[in-house]
């Protein structure tokens, strides 16, 4: 009876087709580029393998391309695009539950969904119904640092400004009558500064992260921004030629590159 039910399960997910996928083929106009999708973003992976096989993203172009930037694809309003017509807008109906992992970060070849602004997309939700590829490009240790700061200070500024500010002329009283209050109170606000610095969305970059972007390159300051949730194994030489390419005012080719995606 077990290994019925067992042989019952095997054959349902292997039914689904998508379930069992980890490897796609993007073949493009100008070769083939591989990807292997990461089964720690289960939702990208599974909504992303269910639409390509069903053939959403088939005849879509690389519709934007961004030297040093991205290159990105997928849109359904690029289909059979005219010359020269602004595309890209996605679907909004197909959004899903952003997947950030502290291991997975931009990368060059790092596949990732895009979204709406935050400002009318508060809970950060993936468009799935497109996706980009990173180029980037190859940084200083010096470079992470200063985008580390540029991310960080603000979010300190503003919590002294919260938790130390209100205080501030007490502290000042408190110092010159009562240094034992005053150290204990001070030495509270910094316990509370610490504890929000440490759940705040601060960017800090691991050692992994710093050893590929200052070798094979990326962009970091997307890090934590957008899901990524997979990246290219083979093909890279054609991602460079994509990049490469001659666009117009809206980072559109000019010459269009049309892509369809193979499920292994």
């Amino acid at each position: 009876m077990k290994k019925c039910f067992v042989t019952a399960i095997f054959v349902f997910w292997t039914c689904l087709g998508y379930a069992q996928s980890k490897n796609v083929i993007l073949s493009t106009t100008l070769g083939d580029i591989k990807i292997m999708l990461y089964d720690d973003t289960p939702k990208h992976r599974d909504s992303f393998l269910k639409l390509a096989k069903e053939g959403h993203y088939d005849g879509t172009l690389f519709y934007r391309v961004v030297k040093d930037f991205v290159i990105q694809g997928g849109s359904s309003d690029s289909k059979n695009a005219a010359p020269g017509k602004h595309i890209g807008y996605g679907s909004s109906k197909l959004t899903i539950d952003s997947e950030f992992r502290e291991n997975r970060f931009h990368k060059k070849g790092a596949i990732c969904a895009p979204r709406q602004p935050e400002d009318i997309n508060h809970f950060l939700m993936s468009d799935i119904s497109q996706f980009y590829i990173v180029q980037g490009r190859v940084y200083t240790n010096k470079e992470l640092d200063l985008l580390e700061k540029a991310t960080n200070n603000p979010i300190m500024i503003k919590l002294k400004k919260e938790f130390y500010l209100p205080h501030k002329e007490k502290l000042k009283k408190l110092k010159a009558d009562d240094p034992h209050e005053f150290n204990r109170l001070l030495r509270e606000i910094k316990e509370k500064i610490a504890f929000e610095y440490a759940l705040s969305n601060k960017l800090e970059f691991s050692p992994e992260q710093r050893e590929v972007y200052t070798s094979i390159g990326g962009l970091p300051e997307l890090d934590g921004e957008y899901t990524v949730f997979g990246e290219v194994i083979s093909g890279f030489n054609v991602m460079e030629q994509i990049a490469a390419l001659k666009t117009d005012k809206n980072n559109r080719p000019l010459k269009d590159v049309k892509l369809v995606l193979r499920l292994l």
